[in-house]
């Protein structure tokens, strides 16, 4: 895939930079694996607003992806590359030889026709889901399991990967896309590959309405709303200074959050770099 830059006619096309869809072969989803939904406009069941800049957009339609992977020793081929308007990555679309259809994220180099599986019989090719235990150390892998069963919750975003680096035991060590090292079960599934659409990062949208039509309203700054809104609100003319920090008073800019008794921190073995 590669991006495309458009000639400056119109001024949302100015700073325009798109992704080339070439990958993309299928137009429609497969109408058994999507489901309908209704938009809140960030209201809560008693119609007040609880999530603020959220509402509008284009109508879209939820495609039910296989993180799980739990069709174990059963082909799988690959029928289409789908785009997903939830998601920042491609899904493709297997048909397996029992007759089920099912998505799964598509990772890069994963084609139609290609053949996958899940299991132990899994080799570590592109698409293939293996357990911890049997991928082969040094492995780029995504879709990470983090509980056994519970369905890949890792690297699950466009051009996101995490690499297997040891095993110890009944734990490997995976270094996760922030750059986090963390001990996982060798229990746990991951797929093998790297999630496609790694030019996502380099897209730009050009204008204002592009936001809107992906149901994303504007935000207020704090800095200019009144004291009884916001912290940082109030004072005459523009006042600067302060440290910049949320509604409700937690400061930005690297304030750690984290429990020191949290369950997890004994599974971390290196936090990631800043």
């Amino acid at each position: 895939m590669s991006v495309r830059k458009f000639k400056p006619t119109t001024p949302g096309q100015r700073h325009k930079v798109a992704i080339d869809m070439s990958v993309i072969t299928a137009s429609k989803p497969e109408k058994s694996l999507v489901k309908g939904g209704t938009k809140s406009g960030g209201r809560n069941n008693d119609g007040r607003m609880t999530m603020r800049y959220i509402g509008g957009g284009h109508k879209q339609k939820y495609r039910i992806v296989d993180f799980k992977r739990n069709k174990f020793d059963i082909p799988a081929t690959v029928k289409a590359i789908e785009y997903d308007p939830n998601r920042t990555a491609n899904i493709a679309l297997l048909y397996y030889a029992d007759g089920e259809k099912r998505y799964i994220i598509a990772p890069n180099g994963l084609k139609v026709g290609d053949t996958v599986t899940a299991g132990r019989t899994a080799t570590p090719n592109v698409g293939n889901a293996m357990y911890l235990s049997d991928v082969p150390l040094g492995t780029l892998i995504h879709n990470i399991e983090l509980m056994p069963g519970k369905g890949g919750s890792i690297a699950r975003g466009a051009g996101t990967y995490g690499q297997l680096n040891a095993r110890e035991g009944k734990f490997a060590v995976v270094k996760m896309p922030s750059g986090e090292t963390r001990m996982v079960l060798v229990t746990c599934l991951a797929t093998v590959g790297v999630v496609s659409n790694g030019e996502h990062n380099l897209e730009r949208s050009g204008k204002a309405g592009r936001s809107r039509w992906l149901g994303r309203r504007p935000r207020v700054r704090g800095v200019v709303m009144n004291p009884v809104d916001h912290p940082m609100g109030g004072g005459e003319g523009r006042n600067s200074g302060g440290h910049p920090r949320s509604r409700n008073g937690m400061p930005a800019k690297g304030y750690k959050t984290r429990s020191k008794t949290k369950y997890s921190n004994k599974f971390i073995i290196e936090r990631r770099k800043k």
